[in-house]
């Protein structure tokens, strides 16, 4: 087995939770129980035995006749009933996970569909085994030997005894026999876990814990299971991870779910598109996803990424001019913004916008979410520019299993009880754009006098900018806006390609209050900021809980939590280089990230630093929020801010402290380790 295939090996702590999520959702089945729900189960069982009787199958009464005589046989019966196929199951799953992670996946998925399949069933078809059904005649073995582990002990005691159909005893000890001839394992192993379905088959009947339609009940699943994992895994090209897929589900006209970058270049001789063709082609170009295209066969099939035919760069790579300068890039950004990009090929594109000014270009580079977050889109930039450079990310190791376990748990209960947020007006399907710049240091001074860090500075401008521009609109929410504010969970060995973020809320007053006392409440309210458990538990939901679902439910999941329900804007400030960068030889002048509007909300607004320049664009739907208006609001506030003391000290980091204020460089996102 290759390196390659080893680090394929996802984290242990994830299939631990999921594994622990399994576990749940059997105990949550458990929970069920009730005086109504045991009568339909003992009328369920009773069925079944006379079906049996009906089609002369019931030898349930033959082998517990024959066993229950035998002490000590019908002890070491209930103990392998108890243990003998958990053990070998436990021992297959850490087998696979040790000597050949290549068939995790594939393993992995067969055993959670066919328990996700077996926990249904015991919630639609409760029934009693028939041992707890005097009337028809069984030798209780499991409770007259009182064997640890199993239901006559202690141990087990309240556990659910109404699932009894199907037997996922002879199932799981079923799955490891056909899981060992899919991966063709030495005979040996194979005749034994024959040999141990066999016994267990026996064991459960002569114990009276199952009938016999029990056992066969249990072959759909796993082959379900097996299925389905097969068709998961085995079909050419690489699943589409679910954190990704997420965007290509909310993705819809008008709602485009694009990322990346607005770049305008220095004025002077501007690259022909031939030159610029010839960049892409040489690096952006050759980078994975940007030379692949979705397959998605049905809306049950999960989005796999294959090898395009062809990557047509007379496509990818445009240009367009500006009619109307500034304002004409503004209306070219919208309109870029409003339109999903075509699922057939590359979901990426380069656009030149020529005639801005005599002599000045802008570089607009477009990537669908589902390729990367707005970091991620970052580091896909700089194959364009020279010299090639990277962003810092957090070093060192993050939590280990058992505080990322906890933090998962924590985080859950508190997104539970964020709620959902104020209803707004009906919006729009359009798109409006507009961006502001502002020295960094500038930037840096205004938020260290007043004791800020630069992200909740940031959130001010906004509030205080939508307030002006759009009073009606924050009224309509009672004064207080809800922003879903990313936090970047990258590690040190995190590639480009990706989502590596998760959103927090913040409840933020939009009331006109006065801005000083405007940035100390948000100092106050963004404090979950900089307490992990809610970030890492959105990432759980997001990589792990979605895997777990159909695609149907993870699409109405996405589109369920991701839009006006939940929050009213997203506001991201992300870190950026501090060289000067050059394009086809060209000095780069100003840069500005692009988000797309959450489906129902006015606003994505992005802040990037690059340079010693924060760039700040303002992606609005108009029929809300005036993107214009905001626009003039911030840059008249930022001016307005750095020429006056503060009124009063804000909370968080004390005046003159410079921490949040980028020195190595702008720290942007805020970060959490998962």
């Amino acid at each position: 087995m290759t390196e390659d295939v080893r680090a394929a090996r996802p984290p242990l702590w994830r299939e631990l939770l999921i594994g622990l999520v399994l576990f749940g959702i059997y105990l949550l089945v458990d929970s069920l129980e009730s005086p109504a729900r045991r009568a339909a189960a003992d009328r369920h069982g009773r069925a079944i035995f006379d079906l049996e009787r009906s089609l002369h199958l019931d030898v349930e009464h033959v082998l517990n006749n024959w066993l229950a005589p035998h002490q000590v046989l019908s002890t070491i019966a209930n103990y392998e009933y108890a243990w003998t196929y958990v053990i070998s199951a436990l021992a297959l799953l850490g087998w696979v996970w040790v000597r050949r992670p290549d068939l995790w996946g594939l393993t992995r998925d067969s055993f959670i569909v066919m328990n996700l399949i077996a926990f249904t069933c015991f919630w639609l078809f409760p029934v009693t085994p028939p041992r707890l059904l005097p009337e028809l005649g069984f030798v209780d073995t499991v409770s007259r030997g009182g064997t640890v582990g199993s239901w006559g002990s202690g141990l087990v005691d309240s556990a659910n005894q109404l699932a009894a159909m199907p037997s996922l005893h002879i199932g799981w000890a079923l799955w490891v026999s056909v899981v060992l001839a899919r991966i063709t394992a030495a005979k040996k192993w194979q005749l034994i876990s024959a040999v141990h379905v066999a016994l267990t088959a026996f064991v459960i009947m002569a114990t009276a814990n199952h009938y016999l339609l029990d056992a066969i009940a249990v072959v759909p699943p796993i082959l379900i299971g097996v299925k389905v994992a097969s068709w998961a895994h085995e079909t050419t090209g690489t699943i589409v991870p679910s954190c990704d897929a997420f965007f290509l589900h909310v993705e819809s006209t008008g709602a485009a779910q694009h990322v990346g970058g607005l770049v305008l270049l220095a004025p002077g001789n501007q690259p022909p598109i031939e030159q610029v063709r010839a960049l892409v082609g040489g690096g952006l170009a050759r980078m994975p996803r940007m030379h692949q295209r979705l397959d998605h066969r049905s809306r049950w099939h999960r989005a796999r990424w294959v090898e395009a035919e062809h990557v047509d760069l007379d496509w990818h790579v445009t240009e367009v001019r500006s009619d109307d300068g500034m304002a004409g890039l503004r209306r070219i950004m919208a309109g870029l913004a409003e339109q999903p990009m075509p699922r057939d090929r590359p979901l990426w594109r380069v656009v030149m916008v020529r005639d801005i000014e005599p002599d000045t270009s802008a570089l607009v580079l477009l990537v669908h979410h589902a390729i990367a977050d707005g970091i991620g889109t970052v580091l896909h930039s700089f194959q364009l520019f020279e010299p090639l450079v990277t962003i810092p990310v957090p070093e060192g190791a993050g939590p280990g299993p058992l505080q990322r376990a906890a933090a998962v748990t924590v985080g859950l209960a508190q997104l539970a009880t964020d709620g959902g947020a104020a209803t707004l007006p009906a919006g729009s399907l359009d798109r409006a754009f507009d961006v502001v710049d502002v020295d960094l240091d500038v930037v840096r001074s205004t938020a260290s006098a007043r004791g800020a860090r630069i992200t909740d500075l940031v959130i001010a401008l906004v509030a205080d900018a939508m307030h002006t521009a759009a009073p009606a609109l924050a009224e309509s929410a009672h004064g207080k806006l809800r922003f879903a504010v990313p936090i970047m969970v990258r590690t040190p060995d995190t590639t480009a390609e990706g989502n590596a973020t998760a959103a927090v809320m913040v409840d933020v007053p939009v009331d006109g209050r006065p801005f000083d006392e405007l940035l100390t409440e948000v100092g106050r309210r963004t404090g979950r900021l900089r307490r992990p458990t809610r970030a890492i538990a959105s990432r759980f939901v997001m990589a792990t809980g979605l895997r777990l679902l159909p695609e149907p439910f993870a699409g109405w999941f996405a589109r369920t939590v991701y839009g006006a329900r939940f929050f009213h804007a997203v506001v991201s400030n992300m870190p950026g280089p501090t060289e000067v960068l050059t394009f086809c030889g060209r000095g780069t002048h100003r840069t500005y990230p692009i988000l797309p509007v959450a489906p129902g909300t006015p606003l994505a607004m992005g802040a990037l630093s690059w340079t010693g320049v924060l760039g700040i664009s303002l992606a609005t739907d108009p029929a809300l929020l005036d993107a214009s208006a905001m626009a003039v609001r911030m840059h008249a506030m930022i001016e307005k801010l750095a020429a006056e003391p503060p009124v009063a000290a804000g909370s968080g980091t004390a005046p003159g402290t410079g921490k949040e204020s980028g020195e190595r460089p702008l720290k942007g996102e805020e970060q959490a380790r998962a």
